[in-house]
């Protein structure tokens, strides 16, 4: 096989994973599906961060345990241990980055199939589908050998129910769980993006591209607290303006907010300054163009 066929190879296999928003007016935004290797590797991930900190929380059990001499603290472990696992994975799904630390070192993201913000009826849906995907047929195999109940039959069927669920998303093209398949998601990588010192720099790079129909909704005072907001890098006011932003000009949520707002900035403030040339200034939005 030539060098030229492969790369032509490869460039398939990418153009494979990448999906495509078509919003209402025209603007055409890609995705790209997380592969099947990354998304176990996110979930081995978790698992370890989620071993390790039961660890830590069963020996402080024990140290409480063994001071008070109270048998509330098996009661505090159990309700401890089962918040921990459920809500390990939507507690970080329904935060700024849609994404556990598993998926963040893994560089990749959950988002709405629809371009909408992620709400929380469509994180919680995905992660108990995992309940009976994973955790739940591993538990029963567990308490059963535990308990001296457990059969090779017991075990088979227990690993077939697992994995028939677990390996769905290999059979698909869009790399999606049963969860993902409810909840109306996809996992795609994450746009990640550093902020420079000088923030306006290399607008040229930037992967996401508007229009100038989008960048010219604001002005000069719009672009001054955009800088604000990315310089303070409060996730809780990113998220803010990204939605409002992405409101008006009417884009979907398909990528990070930092890497978004960055992108916005960069290119607004592109097009101020080669307005300022012509002796053109917008002071805000609500100034004529």
């Amino acid at each position: 096989m030539t060098v030229a066929a492969t790369h032509a190879k490869h460039r398939d296999a990418g153009a494979k994973k990448v999906r495509q928003f078509i919003t209402p007016e025209g603007v055409d935004l890609e995705l790209k599906i997380a592969s099947s290797g990354l998304r176990l590797g996110a979930l081995m991930t978790d698992v370890m961060f989620i071993l390790v900190t039961l660890i830590l929380f069963t020996l402080l059990m024990i140290w409480i345990g063994v001071g008070s001499q109270s048998d509330m603290t098996v009661v505090i472990w159990m309700l401890g241990a089962f918040v921990l696992r459920t809500f390990w994975f939507i507690g970080f799904e329904l935060g700024s980055r849609a994404a556990t630390p598993g998926k963040r070192l893994m560089g990749i993201r959950v988002v709405a199939r629809d371009g909408g913000r992620l709400t929380a009826d469509a994180v919680v849906a995905r992660n108990l589908i995992r309940e009976l995907e994973l955790f739940l047929p591993l538990m029963m195999m567990g308490v059963a050998v535990a308990e001296d109940m457990a059969s090779a039959w017991t075990i088979i069927a227990g690993l077939v129910w697992s994995l028939t669920l677990s390996l769905f998303l290999l059979f698909n093209r869009d790399r999606m769980r049963m969860g993902d398949l409810i909840a109306g998601t996809w996992v795609v990588m994450a746009q990640r993006v550093k902020l420079d010192p000088d923030i306006g720099v290399d607008a040229a790079a930037d992967a996401m591209l508007f229009t100038e129909a989008e960048l010219s909704v604001y002005g000069i005072f719009e672009l001054q607290e955009l800088e604000r907001v990315l310089r303070g890098r409060d996730p809780r006011a990113m998220r803010e303006v990204a939605d409002a932003i992405r409101a008006k000009i009417g884009r979907p949520v398909a990528e990070e907010d930092d890497a978004f707002l960055l992108s916005y900035y960069r290119q607004l403030k592109a097009r101020l300054e080669r307005k300022l040339l012509f002796g053109k200034r917008r002071e805000d939005k609500y100034a004529s163009d």
